[in-house]
């Protein structure tokens, strides 16, 4: 979901974490009386996937309200968490977004610290009155994506790897792979997954979601194994394969997770086979626009296929070499995991 930085700038930013001040980089995106002010993850706004999807629907929310002023303050380092949130209460942030599982415990400690201020939080569950917490179950999708996967494999290889190892990222690579083993026990074939075991629960990672060099290494590695379709969950990091897709040529292809890939990054559109998506800018959005109304939303929504909070995108540039029968196949799947009769027991999911 972001961009690498040079080692001198991170050790400065990190020192500069250390001490408890946040970063400056931010952005004010308008001048209504609303304020909803966004925290990134380390992976920074514009990371093609994750925040980059919150991002769009606070600047939706403006659209759709003049009164709404979003804005965003960028965190280097998981030391930035609870230094910008507190900024965030400070400046009268009316509505404060933070984005990611890995700020669940900086945001339940501003939040208590802070009860008359009102919070959101994407991909974490935190049951405070003034947290409104906004989860995906996108184990469904990438079922249906690990599916379509095995059914596009000429190696009759796949592959999944992740930035971190945290339930918002291994949710999808369990998925993924159980998507495939669906396959397989349809069609007695032995498609195999690279880059993570649901068994063991444990994987391949680049430990991190900015490194895009890192992410290429790792694509790289799994191709030189077999794969012919990845999908990486690291945000920026995913860049790096979205790379080796393009050098490939189209030998490689890719799935794309939380942004429709085609959207988010067009220039790498004829190499993504689909994407897992998750429908965040629409949900930020209408729970923004409600706080700039007077209703602060609280409790927890859990998007899944049959409120359309999770699905797969279009195949775009695909759309002509995937045969009807695997495309209709999909779709029977994901009718199926709504209907309850295909049963996901990621340990990821949310309760």
């Amino acid at each position: 979901m972001r961009t690498g930085v040079a080692l001198a700038v991170g050790v400065t930013l990190l020192a500069a974490a250390g001490c408890g001040k946040p970063p400056d980089d931010s952005k004010d995106g308008g001048s209504g009386a609303f304020t909803a002010c966004m925290v990134t993850d380390t992976g920074g706004v514009d990371d093609k996937s994750f925040n980059a999807s919150v991002w769009k629907g606070l600047q939706d929310a403006k659209g759709a309200d003049g009164d709404v002023n979003p804005s965003y303050v960028s965190s280097n380092s998981e030391a930035d968490y609870e230094p910008n949130l507190n900024a965030s209460v400070d400046k009268g942030c009316k509505l404060i977004v933070a984005v990611g599982g890995l700020m669940s415990d900086a945001t339940k400690k501003v939040a208590q610290a802070n009860p008359n201020s009102h919070f959101a939080i994407v991909d974490a569950k935190i049951d405070l009155p003034n947290v409104y917490s906004m989860e995906f179950n996108t184990a469904q999708a990438a079922f249906q994506a690990g599916y379509l996967a095995a059914g596009m494999s000429q190696t009759k290889k796949v592959a999944t790897w992740g930035g971190m190892k945290i339930p918002p990222v291994t949710i999808f690579m369990d998925g993924f792979a159980d998507g495939v083993a669906y396959y397989n026990s349809k069609k007695g074939t032995s498609v195999e997954v690279l880059g993570w075991d649901v068994k063991a629960q444990n994987g391949s990672f680049t430990n991190n979601f900015a490194d895009q060099t890192a992410g290429k290494t790792l694509t790289d590695s799994l191709v030189a194994q077999g794969a012919d379709v990845v999908m990486p969950v690291a945000g920026n990091s995913s860049l790096g394969a979205a790379n080796v897709a393009k050098d490939k040529g189209g030998a490689l292809t890719l799935v794309w997770v939380d942004f429709d890939g085609c959207t988010a990054a067009p220039e790498y559109c004829p190499y993504f086979l689909t994407s897992v998506v998750k429908e965040i800018p629409g949900i930020v959005q209408q729970a923004t626009v409600d706080a700039a109304k007077g209703t602060f939303r609280t409790g927890a929504y859990v998007g899944q296929l049959n409120n359309q909070g999770v699905k797969i995108a279009p195949y775009h540039d695909f759309d002509a070499k995937v045969p009807a029968e695997l495309k209709a196949e999909v779709v029977q799947v994901g009718a199926d995991i709504s209907a309850g009769t295909i049963q996901i027991t990621s340990p990821s999911q949310p309760s």
